[in-house]
């Protein structure tokens, strides 16, 4: 899983790689990249909420999560962001309650340096708000952010796909995670996905 130490050799350059007409180095590179994006979240990326009308919980990773894996993997230079299209579905106003309801949607593309990209469609909703503006600020930055995890799962597991495999997130939510108490910092070190986390008591 992310996060934690391995002596695995490094992976085989797969054979379409080989057959294409790329340098050895980028053929490695690539090799090395696609083992780290068939890694599968750990517990500690993962979190459970809800699920809509009191069904069973929804297994998700924050966004911000995401966001931090794909900086690791790509390189906080090495992918960006876009969004391609942003609209409101609706804004219903209930003259009884006196509340907004608001949906929007939002398409988001993910580019890598290289020019390869994905992008997949978010959504954000929102009832009973007393504010429109607040509901559709919330609603905005909600279908954004889902929209950006939706276009990074494409990329492989370790970006959030695994959480689409009913068996893994059935197994990996039973995991306990060990609490974080006091102030912590980060520090890096060398691992085979990028950076293993070691959390310290300031």
């Amino acid at each position: 899983m992310h996060g934690s130490f391995s002596t695995t050799p490094r992976p085989p350059i797969p054979v379409d790689l080989a057959c294409q007409d790329i340098s050895e180095q980028t053929a490695k590179q690539i090799a090395a990249l696609q083992a780290k994006l068939n890694k599968k979240l750990g517990p500690e990326y993962i979190s459970q909420r809800p699920g809509p009308g009191g069904g069973p919980k929804l297994t998700y990773a924050e966004g911000w999560k995401v966001i931090n894996l794909a900086n690791e993997v790509f390189g906080f230079n090495g992918w960006s962001s876009s969004i391609v299209s942003l609209s409101t579905d609706y804004i219903d106003f209930n003259e009884q309650s006196q509340r907004y309801n608001v949906g929007v949607t939002a398409v988001v593309r993910v580019t890598l340096r290289d020019g390869v990209f994905h992008e997949d469609t978010g959504y954000g909703l929102l009832e009973n708000s007393k504010s429109k503006g607040a509901a559709l600020d919330k609603c905005k930055k909600e279908a954004v952010t889902d929209g950006l995890k939706r276009a990074l799962r494409n990329f492989g597991n370790l970006l959030g796909n695994c959480l689409y495999d009913k068996a893994y997130t059935q197994e990996v939510i039973k995991i306990k995670v060990a609490p974080v108490s006091g102030i912590q910092y980060i520090q890096a070190c060398p691992s085979p996905i990028g950076y293993v986390r070691r959390a310290a008591q300031v």
